[in-house]
């Protein structure tokens, strides 16, 4: 666990330790958000999704991921702040200016001859097991939105994000990625027939894959017309973990993205 530091609330000077959360990233090692703590934090007076989230780089791969943004609440006068992060530096050998760097060589067409199970008859290998998934407490709707957003990532999809533009007003929240078209309703009342047609829809028309999370479950029309269009629901508990509830949720979980 990486160890708490001060920050100094900017309204009333308060220090609050802030411990930096760890991440998991897709090679399994650990990834911290490194904090700029000679910058000042700042503030936050209104939510944008695209300042919720910043890039962090793995230092065991070189994977560049997208992680929550670090934030504090100062327990003396409740002023939410912002906690800088230093930006991305250009990696080892990404070449110079006006010099591209080196074209990655590519993989062999046919496994070499000495490869273990390149023979005739042998099967390939399976693919390698994702590590676990580290869930986020949640405690509100936003903890659950950005659950779903790291689950799906842990699945495989790549640039899971809400999308740009006036949100359409609806009790669920819209995470989209390249070939995804996911729901999170992060509301007491279980999720009807009506919100799994409405994500089937929007994934028929984006030739995605429909995914559904929620937190209070699915009624039973809900699930079996989900189970119809092989939509994979997902509930999510208060610990973060989501569970997948019906057959298309677990082959998704068993194959990722």
């Amino acid at each position: 666990m990486a160890e708490a530091v001060p920050v100094r609330c900017p309204a009333c000077l308060r220090e609050n330790g802030y411990t930096v959360p760890v991440f998991p990233c897709a090679c399994g090692s650990p990834v911290v958000p490194p904090l700029d703590l000679a910058a000042e934090p700042l503030p936050l007076t209104r939510r944008t999704w695209s300042e919720t989230w910043v890039a962090v780089r793995c230092g065991a791969c070189g994977r560049e991921g997208e992680w929550p943004h670090p934030e504090v609440g100062c327990a003396s006068c409740g002023t939410v702040v912002r906690i800088p992060v230093h930006p991305l530096a250009p990696e080892p050998g990404a070449g110079s200016p006006g010099h591209p760097p080196p074209r990655p060589r590519p993989a062999p067409a046919h496994p070499a001859p000495d490869a273990p199970g390149a023979g005739p008859g042998h099967a390939p290998s399976p693919p390698a097991r994702r590590p676990a998934f580290r869930p986020l407490t949640i405690r509100t709707a936003r903890d659950a939105v950005t659950t779903a957003a790291l689950y799906l990532r842990w699945l495989g999809f790549q640039d899971v994000r809400r999308p740009d533009g006036r949100p359409v007003p609806s009790a669920a929240v819209d995470l989209r990625a390249p070939g995804l078209v996911a729901q999170v309703d992060p509301t007491t009342a279980p999720a009807g027939l009506r919100a799994v047609e409405c994500v089937w829809l929007n994934g028929l028309t984006s030739s995605a894959t429909s995914v559904y999370f929620a937190l209070a479950g699915y009624t039973d029309e809900a699930r079996i017309r989900a189970d119809d269009l092989g939509i994979p629901l997902f509930v999510m508990d208060l610990t973060g973990m989501p569970q997948p509830v019906n057959d298309p949720a677990d082959e998704l979980l068993g194959t990722g993205a």
